[in-house]
């Protein structure tokens, strides 16, 4: 059976309420729109770097880092220090003043992005992030018209939610005033194969469609995930980005890369997404693992967009937080310093080398996907490709049981999630890896 690898790390020991406790009053005291993972919820009280640990002291590897929110490690010393040095000193006050955190941390945030993605609009959440996207477009170009990807997620406030495409993430209230859907171009489900020369171009001529035929011809912004991660790691086929760009621009608009997830080395290739895709957009979004797991998002864009938010007063209290982006600088220095888009490339590459290997065992296993540590398992019923989802939920659930935490995507759930910490080492792939194979070999039988 597969063994988690050696961590001298030991968690205190738990001395707070029971998890029974813990789920009773979360039951009485919250929002009944929480959700959590697996039949049994487990309740998590520590952690170290790539560890998880429960109130029992049961350890786990962490393949979901809070919902790809964690890159340098949970609980990272170097990061901690930074933070409680912060604290001690200067919890608040607000952009209205003057203070290092902010002006340093967007210095070195900007030095990772070509050249004129320059200025930074620091904010609390992804779905801030793209409600702020979208609104600087639309400032800038004077148009209002929006083009999104069907499959796609950009987050649950209101305005975010226009731009998903994904009914199970869209409340009947109204939303999305201007945004127009394009097909997603997904190679293992989509119209044009997995393979197929020239693919990116050919789904990319729906997005030159939408502009003609379903909005004014004027066109404020283009966003896109590099890889669809709420939707299942559906990654833009070569080509695809690129030609979409030239539609936009055409148009009058602004191209966005939302980075949410794909971000800050994790795709291994590059530090961010577009970068493997050969386009520079004009506007990038970035959180989850902007922070490591701190309340923080940004947009970075040109000067000459950002100017287009002057016309008005725009103001955010806690963007740009001292702590926060204590937390946020660290983190990215950790990142850098310790390679951890390297660290991606490597054994991501291992690991998906593993789960092909995995894919001629078992004919459940549709399709592997993914770049770096931002990977998907897809898995399927039969050679329609039928959603796998009941298997899917029984994998998720084994993995768990054995120590490994994932996620789940895709607008069926049927296709795993594994996208842990970057600090992770050979011996976790191989856990991994191992964990799957006897998950697979258990629930198929």
């Amino acid at each position: 059976m597969a063994e988690l690898p050696k961590c001298e790390y030991i968690p205190s020991a738990y001395e707070g309420p029971s998890k029974e406790e813990v789920l009773k009053l979360r039951k009485e005291f919250l929002t009944p729109a929480l959700v959590t993972y697996y039949k049994s919820p487990i309740m998590i009280v520590d952690g170290h770097m790539q560890y998880l640990f429960d109130e029992t002291g049961k350890r786990y590897l962490d393949g979901f880092a809070g919902i790809v929110s964690v890159g340098a490690g949970h609980c990272h010393p170097r990061v901690i220090e930074a933070v409680n040095k912060q604290n001690a000193r200067l919890q608040h006050t607000t952009t209205i003043y003057l203070h290092p955190n902010i002006a340093l941390f967007a210095e070195k945030l900007t030095s990772t992005l070509p050249e004129g993605l320059d200025v930074v609009y620091f904010v609390n959440s992804g779905s801030e992030a793209n409600d702020l996207a979208i609104l600087m477009a639309r400032a800038y170009t004077k148009n209002y018209d929006v083009i999104a990807l069907r499959n796609g997620y950009h987050g649950g406030s209101q305005g975010a939610m226009g731009l998903t495409s994904h009914s199970t993430w869209k409340f009947s209230v109204p939303h999305g005033f201007g945004v127009h859907h394009t097909v997603v171009p997904d190679r293992y489900r989509g119209q044009f194969g997995y393979d197929a020369p020239n693919a990116g171009e050919m789904y990319a001529k729906d997005v030159e469609d939408v502009i003609q035929r379903g909005s004014s011809g004027a066109i404020a912004a283009f966003i896109a995930e590099p890889i669809q991660g709420v939707g299942g790691v559906v990654e833009m086929p070569p080509g695809y980005l690129k030609s979409a760009y030239e539609f936009v621009r055409s148009s009058g608009g602004i191209c966005i890369s939302d980075e949410v997830q794909t971000g800050f080395g994790r795709t291994g290739e590059n530090f961010w997404g577009f970068e493997s895709n050969g386009v520079v957009p004009d506007m990038v979004v970035m959180a989850k693992g902007i922070g490591n797991g701190c309340p923080l998002a940004a947009v970075v864009t040109t000067k000459k967009i950002a100017q287009a938010m002057t016309e008005a007063i725009h103001f955010n209290t806690f963007g740009g937080n001292p702590v926060s982006c204590a937390q946020g600088l660290a983190s990215l220095e950790v990142i850098l310093d310790d390679d951890m888009q390297g660290n991606s490339k490597r054994l991501g590459a291992t690991l998906l080398s593993g789960l092909h290997a995995l894919q001629e065992k078992y004919v459940c296993i549709g399709d592997v996907r993914g770049k770096g540590l931002m990977i998907g398992i897809e898995l399927i019923e039969d050679e329609n490709k039928t959603p796998a989802t009941e298997l899917t939920t029984a994998i998720f659930e084994t993995c768990k049981d054995m120590g490994l935490i994932i996620g789940k995507g895709g607008y069926f759930g049927n296709v795993l999630r594994i996208k842990p910490p970057m600090c992770i080492n050979e011996e976790d792939v191989e856990f991994v890896l191992q964990v799957f194979d006897e998950a697979f070999a258990k629930e198929t039988n």
